[in-house]
């Protein structure tokens, strides 16, 4: 997810300058980028930068980032990407006072259609909160709340939402190899459905999801058929039950 944001960053020019740490080789084309100084042992040495990027994978971040802790500037906003790790764990680290942004990213945002969600701490400013969102927006659409505890609905909702959708295409391709259609056929019909569709949704984002879906309803039609079974109560019961599992799991995932 780091390097996807990183490609984003440098391919529309928001930064003049990225230093990274991080033990593996670059790959080759940002190797080449004279904006990227890549350390791979990091050496006690003070961190000059607007904005700190945690893309480090929860378990081993306390261990990653400690070493960096004591050099970086009082106006330095954190911003972190790691699941599951929350604004009390790195105010033990980076000091109660610093600046610290939480952010949930979903996979989309590899090619900038993602959905990210950030809370903040009191110690980050509207200025810094704008530094925040010019760098999330590269990979989609960025949106704030104000309480943290929200962070595991998000978690369930758009961070893990994609496998959902994904997992929608399998069961349309299924259901209509199911049908009789070939599964090769199926596949590429359900995949460019909802490929379609949500390309659709996004044209104008202000048009409710409950008036596209009667848009593509005739009464008496066949979509009215396939609805009136899905819009029984029983569909929507499993998405409430399997988000609420996504959200417990997020809360034990604390600690």
């Amino acid at each position: 997810m780091g390097g996807a944001m990183l490609r984003g960053w440098l391919d529309q020019s928001i930064t003049n300058h990225v230093c990274i740490i991080d033990p593996s080789d670059l790959p080759p084309e940002l190797i080449s980028d004279s904006r990227i100084t890549h350390i791979k042992s990091y050496e006690n040495q003070e961190i000059s930068t607007d904005i700190v990027v945690l893309a480090v994978k929860p378990q081993i971040l306390k261990a990653a980032v400690t070493p960096i802790a004591s050099n970086i500037q009082n106006d330095t906003v954190i911003l972190s990407i790691a699941a599951g790790q929350t604004i009390a764990n790195f105010e033990d680290i980076f000091g109660q006072d610093t600046p610290i942004v939480r952010c949930m990213p979903n996979t989309p945002a590899a090619i900038g259609k993602g959905m990210s969600v950030c809370v903040a701490n009191k110690y980050v400013s509207d200025t810094q909160k704008n530094a925040v969102n010019a760098v999330m927006n590269v990979s989609g659409l960025t949106k704030w709340v104000e309480d943290e505890a929200l962070m595991d609905a998000v978690t369930a909702l758009s961070g893990s939402g994609p496998a959902y959708i994904f997992y929608l295409i399998e069961a349309l391709a299924a259901a209509g190899a199911e049908l009789g259609l070939d599964p090769d056929i199926a596949m590429t019909l359900a995949r460019q459905t909802v490929v379609g569709s949500a390309a659709l949704a996004e044209t104008d984002a202000t048009i409710p999801a409950s008036t596209l879906r009667k848009n593509v309803t005739s009464p008496g039609g066949t979509t009215e058929a396939a609805l009136n079974v899905m819009m029984d109560g029983r569909y929507q019961e499993l998405i409430n039950e399997a988000l609420k599992a996504a959200a417990n799991r997020s809360i034990e995932l604390k600690g």
